[in-house]
């Protein structure tokens, strides 16, 4: 009876030590991969959206190259080497609240594209237009 329970130990950890090392995988299909489609056309990000996809609606001064963020109710301007953003401009820091542009955006800091607008509208914009009105979406 010994002799039948150690054979029968030794067989159950011979056969777990023989089949820990083989294994049998059977191949399957490979999962298809997900493509998103591409992007619609669209205007740059700095570009009007006229609601295509904005988020943000600023009012940009070409003169003072400022932006007011309507939403939040903040400033972006360049002062001392690098933009800030503010409740309220600095002292020595005027705009023309009659002049300006109304841009809408995906971003929420629109000097990322600063140079792309002011290529668009660069300061004295409105002195080629004629004076006294902002301009809604370009």
């Amino acid at each position: 009876m010994k002799q039948i329970i150690h054979l029968s130990i030794l067989f159950i950890i011979g056969f777990s030590i023989g089949m820990s090392g083989c294994s049998l995988r059977i191949a399957s299909p490979p999962e298809p991969v997900y493509t998103p489609p591409p992007p619609e056309p669209g205007p740059p990000p700095w570009a009007p959206a006229h609601g295509y996809r904005a988020k943000y609606r600023y009012y940009y001064y070409p003169e003072s190259r400022i932006y007011f963020d309507i939403g939040r109710g903040l400033y972006f301007y360049f002062y001392g080497g690098g933009w800030h953003a503010s409740v309220s401009l600095p002292a020595g820091i005027y705009i023309d609240a009659r002049e300006y542009i109304v841009l809408e955006m995906d971003v929420d800091k629109p000097y990322v594209f600063h140079s792309d607008v002011e290529k668009r509208y660069p300061p004295g914009y409105f002195k080629r237009r004629g004076k006294g009105s902002h301009k809604e979406r370009d």
